[in-house]
C-alpha cells in the first residue's frame, strides 16, 4: 500500500480525541523546545475569512516605518528582518514546530515584532497553542472550509480558538481588535482582555474607494490608499487600529499605508504596457469575489475564474458562478486546483449557477490569454482564485509550478506583439 494511503487509513481509524491530543502535545512541545520565543516578542495575530494576508502586510509596513525589525508569516511570504521569501507551502500556519522555529529565528535575528496570519485550519490542529500573543485582529467571518470542519458553526468555533489563545496570554495589556461591521465580531469583543477595540469602516461617512484607490479617516486624519475597493480600506483600518493601540503614532501609520502600492496576489495589478487593467487576486469565496468586482464596478470586466480546491466546499461553486455572471461582462471558467476531482466537474458546478452559458477554457494559461485577447482600452481583466499560490494542485499529490502574475505578464506581452 502506498505511504499516502497507509497514512489515510491510520488516520481514519484513530479516535478524534487522540488526534487532537497528539497535535496539542506537538504544539506545546515545539514551544518548549524553542524556549517559548513568543514571550520575548511583540506578537500580533490576524484572523478572519478574508483580508488576513493584506492586513498582516499593512501591519508589517507600519511597524517597519516605525523603525522596528519585524518578522512576518503569512500565505504570501515568510520574512525575518530584511530576508524575505515566497511562502511556497500554501499554508500560513504550518505544523511540526515550524512556527516556533520561525519565532526563535526572528528573536535571534533581532526582531522585536512578529506578525502572524492565523487560520481556523491551524487552530484545528492546536497550532496557536504555545504562541503568547499581545494582540489579535478579527477581520470578518463567512462560510469557508465547511467540509473540513464539518459545519459553519464548527468553522466559527475553530476560528474563535485563536481568541481564546489571546485570552490565555500572560502578557499585558492583551488587545483584541475586531471589525464591528461583521456580525461575528461581538463574540471577540467580549473576550476577557484589557483592550477590546472595535473598528468600523461604515461609521466613516467620508470614506470612498474605486478601482484606483481610496481614502478613510483614522484618529481624525485622512489616509489615502493606493489599493482598490472598500475591502482594502477595511484592511487598512484594521491594521491602523491595532497599530494605534500599540502606541504607533498616527503620522507613522498614515505614512506607511500611503506608501503601499502593491500587495502580491491581492488585487495586484499587472503592468506590461497595456491600455487595459489586468488584476491577479486570491478571491475564492463568493464574498471576496463580489468585493473585487464591486471595486471595478465602473468598467467592463472580463473575469477568469475557477473554484479553489477540488473535493471541498462544493456548495459555493454555483454561488460563485452566479456572482461572476451577475457582475462580469464576460466570464471565462478554467481549471484551478482540482486535486483528485475531475476539473471539468468543478467547472460545471460553477456554470450551474449561471443563466447564460459561460466560456470554458480548461487550460489556465489559455484562459488567461483568452481574457486578455478580449480586452479593450479601459477594460479590466480580473483573474481570481490563486493569488500568489506557487502551483496548481492535481491528482495524487502532483503539482504544476504556477504563477498567475507571471503567466498574465507573459500573455500581455504576447498580445501586444500581435496587435
Amino acid at each position: 500500500m502506498p505511504l499516502r494511503s497507509t497514512k489515510s487509513a491510520i488516520l481514519a481509524v484513530t479516535p478524534t480525541w487522540l488526534l487532537s491530543f497528539y497535535h496539542l502535545c506537538l504544539a506545546l512541545l515545539g514551544a518548549l523546545l524553542c524556549g517559548f520565543p513568543s514571550r520575548r516578542l511583540l506578537v500580533i495575530g490576524v484572523t478572519g475569512t478574508k483580508g488576513k494576508s493584506s492586513t498582516t502586510e499593512m501591519l508589517n509596513a507600519i511597524f517597519e516605518e516605525a523603525g522596528y525589525e519585524t518578522a512576518l508569516l503569512n500565505s504570501i511570504r515568510i520574512k525575518i528582518g530584511h530576508d524575505s521569501k515566497a511562502n511556497e507551502m500554501r499554508m500560513s500556519m504550518p505544523g511540526r514546530f515550524y512556527i516556533q522555529r520561525f519565532l526563535s529565528r526572528a528573536l535571534r535575528r533581532g526582531c522585536r515584532v512578529a506578525i502572524l496570519e492565523m487560520t481556523s485550519e491551524g487552530a484545528r490542529f492546536h497550532r496557536e497553542r504555545g504562541i503568547v500573543m499581545d494582540a489579535l485582529v478579527f477581520t470578518n467571518l463567512a462560510p469557508e472550509h465547511i467540509e473540513s470542519h464539518g459545519s459553519f458553526e464548527a468553522y466559527e468555533n475553530a476560528k474563535f480558538l485563536l481568541g481564546l489563545q489571546l485570552a490565555r496570554s500572560s502578557k499585558r495589556p492583551r488587545i483584541i481588535v475586531a471589525n464591528a461591521d461583521d456580525a461575528h465580531a461581538k463574540r471577540y469583543l467580549e473576550l476577557p482582555v484589557e483592550k477590546q477595540l472595535p473598528y468600523s469602516l461604515s461609521s466613516d461617512s467620508s470614506h470612498a474607494a474605486n478601482e484606483n484607490g481610496g481614502h478613510f479617516k483614522f484618529d481624525g486624519v485622512d489616509i489615502a490608499l493606493h489599493l482598490p475597493g472598500d475591502f482594502s480600506l477595511q484592511n487598512a483600518l484594521a491594521a491602523a487600529s491595532v497599530a494605534g493601540a500599540l502606541d504607533i503614532p498616527t503620522a507613522t501609520i498614515k505614512s506607511a499605508l500611503e506608501k503601499i502600492t502593491i500587495i502580491p496576489g491581492r488585487a495586484e495589478r499587472i503592468e506590461a504596457g497595456q491600455n487595459f487593467v489586468v488584476v491577479v487576486d486570491y478571491a475564492h469565496t463568493p464574498e471576496s469575489l463580489k468585493a473585487l468586482y464591486d471595486a471595478y464596478a465602473s468598467v467592463r470586466k472580463i473575469c477568469v475564474m475557477g473554484a479553489t480546491g477540488g473535493g471541498r466546499d462544493k456548495w459555493k461553486r454555483p454561488v460563485m458562478g452566479k456572482v461572476a455572471a451577475d457582475n462580469c461582462d464576460v466570464v471565462i471558467l478554467t481549471n484551478e486546483d482540482p486535486y483528485d476531482e475531475d476539473p471539468r466537474r468543478i467547472v460545471e458546478g460553477l456554470a450551474s449557477g449561471m443563466e447564460k452559458r459561460p466560456e470554458i477554457v480548461m487550460d489556465r494559461r489559455e484562459a488567461i490569454a483568452r481574457g486578455i485577447s478580449l480586452a479593450k482600452p479601459g477594460d479590466a481583466v480580473l483573474i481570481t482564485g490563486k493569488g500568489t499560490d506557487p502551483n496548481i494542485a492535481g491528482p495524487r499529490g502532483t503539482k504544476q509550478i504556477w504563477s498567475d502574475a507571471k503567466v498574465a505578464r507573459e500573455e500581455i506581452e504576447r498580445h501586444l506583439k500581435q496587435v
